[in-house]
């Protein structure tokens, strides 16, 4: 049987993938990645180089994934949330990775920085485009925020929704969330009715 470098990468970014949601980079073993991913180290520092790299790619790739699946429109700001919080819901090893990201470097620059720039500022010029925001930068910061908070801490979510709080009930909350953050913009650009 021939060797497929392809699905040698694609078992490795997987494997990385729920090593790095579950420990961070800083616990993550490149052992445990390679046996899971069937792979051998080697092949895992030739596809990535060292362990950072290779955290870097997971996240790209997973970056990648949750803007196909979830395009912005910026005059369905709250749309946008409530799928972004399906998204999460069915996708939570995201979050975390952006979570271990901001614990391991702070507020320092990031892997890929400007091309990760570039993609939010797609969002801010989408809602810019639909005008009903007074602040763009800011009403995509607080979609984000809103779509994403629920899943960057879930025993919060827990505690203060209850244990049967049902994910749909959730989504639609932020989507009513974002709804009222557009709708108070609106008024601050328009003045009151």
């Amino acid at each position: 049987m021939a060797y497929d470098a392809a699905a040698t990468r694609r078992r490795i970014l997987e494997a990385a993938t729920t090593e790095f949601a579950a420990h961070g980079v800083a616990g993550a073993r490149v052992d445990r990645i390679a046996r899971d991913a069937q792979a051998n180290k080697r092949a895992l520092y030739d596809y990535f180089g060292d362990k950072k790299a290779l955290f870097a790619a997971v996240l790209e790739r997973q970056l990648s994934h949750i803007t196909e699946a979830v395009p912005i429109t910026g005059d369905d700001l709250p749309g946008y949330a409530r799928r972004l919080a399906e998204y999460h819901t069915a996708h939570p090893e995201t979050m975390r990775l952006l979570l271990w990201e901001a614990l391991e470097l702070g507020d320092t620059q990031v892997p890929a920085e400007a091309a990760r720039t570039r993609h939010y500022q797609d969002k801010v010029d989408a809602a810019r485009e639909a005008g009903h925001v007074e602040d763009p930068r800011a009403t995509v910061f607080f979609t984000l925020a809103v779509a994403g908070w629920a899943f960057a801490v879930p025993q919060l979510r827990r505690m203060v929704l209850g244990d049967g709080y049902p994910p749909e009930r959730l989504q639609a909350a932020i989507a009513d969330a974002v709804r009222a953050l557009a709708a108070e913009r609106d008024e601050t650009v328009s003045g009151p009715a």
